[in-house]
């Protein structure tokens, strides 16, 4: 079974998405759209722009979602996928290319989470912080007991754990998973604590948005990232992604429920190839591989 991924994210860089503009008379007058909807060229920033001002959240997300989104569509005949997910922002541009979300609503969607969560990043002084080389339920047990707020926010592969808090907090769990043997924990250069409570004030105003929203029956299962499940009913699919903004990304355990599922290959649709190189952590043997506009 064909598995197509959606990057989150992190994945951006300067130049994403030309050459779609540059060789696809859809991609471009989908990407004009884009510019119409949300008020100013971002096509400028995500072409021509800096990596810092395609850094800003309320660039960086609709960046990275408009170049999965029309890139799937500009794919047509080639893109048939049995089974979808996203890594956190990407979970938006997987339900869009499995039609449960229109391109507009989908990207008005996307434009109001990255204004929510950069509105409540402002809030609260918090960070985020990788954790490589301990287990999975040795960074979940010194979570659980620092006095500040501070969670597992993405599980991206075995081994590969993100953990998300105050500042107070990610400093105390740093050097308490140093000390418990982890081979790496940094802080990111994030501008908030991302899949935790302290994105609280952002799901509630998501909610809102999500609720008003069509969202139908994908034209094949979302494994969503709450709980690493499939769905197609649009009244769970909601109900994940009003979740998703406060819960973890349970990455590592998507893809091990895509590979029970019956998936034999993973194509990565958008910027990047992070999403791959997580996939063959999980199973090496696995094939991946980005998707390609036709020749």
């Amino acid at each position: 079974m064909k598995a197509y991924i959606f990057p989150g994210q992190g994945a951006q860089f300067v130049g994403m998405g030309k050459d779609l503009y540059d060789q696809s008379n859809e991609a471009r007058e989908l990407f004009e759209k884009a510019n119409a909807i949300l008020g100013f060229s971002i096509t400028d920033i995500m072409f021509n722009g800096t990596d810092e001002g395609l850094k800003q959240t309320n660039v960086t997300q609709p960046a990275i979602f408009l170049h999965s989104v029309i890139l799937a569509k500009v794919l047509g005949d080639d893109f048939k996928p049995e089974m979808v997910a996203g890594h956190s922002l990407g979970e938006f541009s997987a339900l869009v290319a499995a039609k449960a979300l229109s391109f507009e609503d989908g990207l008005k969607l996307v434009a109001a989470r990255a204004n929510a969560m950069q509105k409540a990043c402002e809030l609260q002084p918090s960070t985020m912080a990788a954790i490589l080389g301990l287990d999975d339920f040795t960074v979940e047990d010194i979570c659980q007991q620092l006095t500040d707020v501070v969670v597992p926010a993405n599980y991206n592969c075995p081994g590969q754990l993100v953990i998300s808090g105050t500042i107070a907090g990610i400093d105390a769990a740093l050097e308490k998973l140093t000390a418990a043997g982890a081979k790496r924990a940094l802080k990111l250069n994030v501008g908030g604590a991302f899949h935790s409570p302290l994105m609280e004030s952002a799901r509630v105003e998501l909610e809102a948005a999500i609720v008003a929203t069509d969202i139908t029956a994908p034209i094949c299962p979302i494994y969503q990232n709450i709980d690493a499940k499939p769905y197609t009913d649009p009244a769970k699919i909601k109900e994940n992604l009003i979740a998703q903004l406060t819960g973890a990304v349970r990455w590592t355990q998507t893809v091990q429920h895509m590979l029970e599922d019956g998936a034999t290959s993973f194509t990565e649709v958008g910027p990047g190839s992070v999403l791959q190189g997580l996939v063959k952590k999980v199973n090496r043997a696995i094939p991946t591989s980005s998707a390609e506009l036709p020749s």
